[in-house]
């Protein structure tokens, strides 16, 4: 599959990114030498590969976690630090430049 020059000015579109025409022709050569190495590496048997074999060194700190030798979950407790009341409503909005009763308000920053 190769990435046409119509295909890179519609996802810059999407981002609202304005590319010159030398950007689009850089973006258009480095995806389609992407794509291509992709396909490269298709090629190559992976068979004798075990799927979701880690690389990295033990992470953790706790031996009773789950995880391999070389590889432990990190995770932690749920613990909500230094539990504390909300700032009542009316006190949140009180300094806003532009509020109504219920909600700030912001001015527009998307632009087509």
């Amino acid at each position: 599959m190769k990435v046409t020059d119509k295909d890179v000015v519609y996802v810059a579109e999407l981002a609202n990114l304005e590319l010159t025409g030398e950007e689009r022709r850089t973006m258009l050569r480095d995806l389609n030498s992407i794509l291509e190495y992709m396909d490269r590496l298709n090629e190559l048997d992976t068979s004798d590969v075990p799927p979701m074999a880690q690389v990295s060194d033990r992470h953790g700190v706790d031996e009773s976690k789950q995880g391999s030798e070389r590889f432990a979950y990190a995770s932690r407790e749920d613990i909500v630090e230094g539990l504390r009341k909300s700032l009542p409503h009316k006190e949140a909005l009180a300094n806003a430049p532009d509020a109504d009763a219920d909600f700030f308000r912001v001015p527009k920053v998307i632009e087509r």
